[in-house]
């Protein structure tokens, strides 16, 4: 007994270092105790009916006394109320713990989504899975769990009625028991099987109903309806798999409830016969043979929620020690711009690099643009700047300080971006420049003021407080990514990285990108701009040739400002692109490319 105890313990020690939201639920320890008390007194009192039916048959009909029944039943009624009670506090008590466990997570696995998005992965799941472990917390699949080990108890009274009685149950138990294994290894692999098939129907589905009016305009309707519906037979076909077997465990589990029933009476009525117990330990029996068997039973039929559950944990786990918490660490802010510092850095998607090997100092408060043929591996370079492309090998800098293990929250404000793909949110126009935060009404409107979006936001029928819809649907294009601009240079960041900002702008949004560019350079603003227009990449202080993601060479506009002294750029060995006068050399070091004005 004290070796199965130590056994629990060090498993307990073990489970509790295994992994982040492992911890997270030891660290309710206190409130699963409880339930675990709660649960022992349950039980203890459904032996209450038991005692009550030998009370009935073994005393009260023998001697015929009405006291005795009154005094039974009152005890019975009482004993059962503490029971209800106990149960309510224990649903109560796990709801709870479910809510705070839930709050817990929720931060975490929200940052760990958007991670998990940025990779291109899908990350919906996640929130999926912590709904299906809080709401396992007060399901019937924990209540068998709280419930099993009780059931040594049950069929220790069955022997102490009398041995047969015992024995006879430890027989059930082992049979329904075997029932359960066999019921995770024919039941496991269907039901995964077909929830992925109904993952990859949702998705599919979901994908295409976000471009509905694409496919209506040209007719694509009917052919996207049979790429569909190939994947909901496949979805159907998986489904009813995994129900069969289902349904084909629980016949099976069904028929020896049953028959444990019956033969639980019929052997106990063996033993009445030959005066071996009495007509009231027969029932009893009977009602402790069901009790004994029970948590076997109920796992049984819950386990297709336990191996979901099971799944969700994993994932979730998964998720959360890929995606570790940020550090808490910041950087001073020593200057109105940012230093950016690349070192021999390798992007890729997947095994195919993007940038390769490429390294890039950027002094703070330089303008650079970037030019480069489309695939060549500019946006990419955009990301990781930002510390936002997930397979980077090398260094990325942020004055000085590794950019992967600053907070992002604390990093946010000092950062701006404006991707090709602008991605409004749905809310206000105040709410999408301020980023969402507390709306500082000074800081929106100076920022709309330098993106040239002032006046266009006033003459909307609310203003700042007009509803754009879903990823700005109520706007166009170029309103789009003017408010896009607003946002990226709210506040006053540090670092403003802008993915081609005029792919979408006409005359005037040109001249309001210009003159915010000239109001960021103005106030020694760190700026990465990526364009193809001359126009805005002649206000920069240098330009960056990107092709094939290598680092070709850095070449200064028709106007060259100082701030551009100490900028510099490396291309990887072997290639020599066009170094001759202009500081670029096959295989050079960082320190060995400084680039004069």
């Amino acid at each position: 007994m004290k070796g199965s105890i130590a056994r629990f313990v060090r498993g307990l020690a073990v489970f509790a270092g295994r992994s982040e939201l492992s911890r997270s639920l030891c660290s309710f320890r206190r409130e699963f105790l409880y339930a675990l008390g709660f649960t022992a007194l349950i039980n203890l009192l459904m032996l209450t009916p038991t005692l009550y039916m030998l009370q009935i048959f073994d005393r009260v009909m023998v001697s015929y006394s009405e006291f005795t029944l009154y005094a039974v039943t009152f005890m019975l009624l009482f004993f059962l109320g503490v029971m209800s009670f106990s149960e309510w506090v224990r649903s109560r008590l796990l709801v709870r713990l479910g809510v705070r466990l839930d709050m817990k997570l929720n931060p975490r696995v929200f940052s760990a989504a958007f991670e998990m998005r940025n990779q291109g992965r899908e990350s919906a799941q996640l929130f999926k899975n912590l709904t299906k472990l809080r709401q396992f917390l007060t399901g019937a699949g924990l209540f068998a769990m709280l419930d099993a080990p009780w059931t040594p108890a049950y069929i220790l009274v069955l022997f102490l009625l009398h041995p047969y009685l015992g024995v006879l149950a430890i027989v059930f138990c082992t049979i329904l028991g075997g029932i359960a294994y066999v019921s995770k290894q024919v039941m496991e692999e269907p039901l995964e099987t077909a929830e992925a098939a109904k993952k990859k129907e949702s998705g599919h589905l979901d994908s295409r109903l976000r471009h509905a009016a694409v496919i209506e305009s040209m007719g694509m309707l009917g052919n996207m309806r049979k790429s569909w519906m190939r994947r909901h037979l496949d979805a159907l076909l998986q489904g009813s798999r995994g129900l069969d077997a289902q349904t084909r465990m629980q016949s099976v589990t069904s028929f020896m409830r049953l028959m444990q029933q019956s033969m639980s009476l019929g052997a106990g009525a063996l033993l009445v016969i030959y005066g071996e117990i009495s007509p009231g330990a027969m029932i009893a029996a009977n009602a402790l043979m069901s009790r004994a068997t029970h948590p076997v039973d109920a796992l049984i039929k819950a386990w297709k929620d336990v191996l979901a559950t099971k799944k969700a944990f994993l994932e979730l786990e998964e998720a959360l020690e890929t995606y570790p918490a940020r550090k808490a660490a910041t950087v001073e802010a020593e200057a109105p711009g940012v230093s950016i510092r690349l070192e021999n850095v390798l992007a890729g998607a997947g095994s195919t690099p993007i940038l390769r090997n490429v390294s890039l100092e950027i002094p703070a408060g330089v303008a650079l643009g970037v030019k480069g043929p489309s695939g060549s591996g500019k946006s990419t370079l955009a990301r990781v700047l930002l510390g936002i492309w997930p397979d980077v090998r090398g260094n990325v800098l942020f004055d000085g300080v590794p950019i992967r293990g600053l907070s992002r929250t604390e990093l946010g404000a000092d950062l701006g971006y404006l991707p090709q793909d602008v991605e409004l949110f749905e809310g206000t126009i105040a709410e999408n420049v301020a980023r969402f935060g507390e709306i500082n009404s000074t800081l929106v409107i100076n920022a709309c003021r330098q993106a040239g979006v002032h006046e266009m936001i006033l003459r909307f029928p609310k203003g700042y407080d007009t509803p754009i819809g879903e990823g700005g649907s109520f706007l166009s294009g170029g309103q789009r990514q003017r408010i896009g601009l607003a946002r990226a240079i709210y506040g006053n960041p540090r670092l403003v990285v802008l993915d081609e900002p005029n792919a979408n702008l006409d005359d005037a949004g040109d001249r309001a990108l210009l003159q915010a560019v000239m109001v960021l350079k103005a106030r020694g603003t760190t700026l990465v701009l990526i364009s193809h227009r001359p126009q805005i990449m002649a206000a920069m202080d240098r330009i960056l040739f990107v092709e094939e993601g290598r680092f070709l060479r850095l070449e200064a506009p028709q106007r060259v400002g100082k701030a551009t002294e100490g900028m510099v750029a490396a291309a990887p060995p072997g290639n020599t692109g066009n170094a001759a006068g202009h500081g670029v050399a096959s295989g050079a070091t960082v320190k060995s490319m400084f680039m004069p004005v």
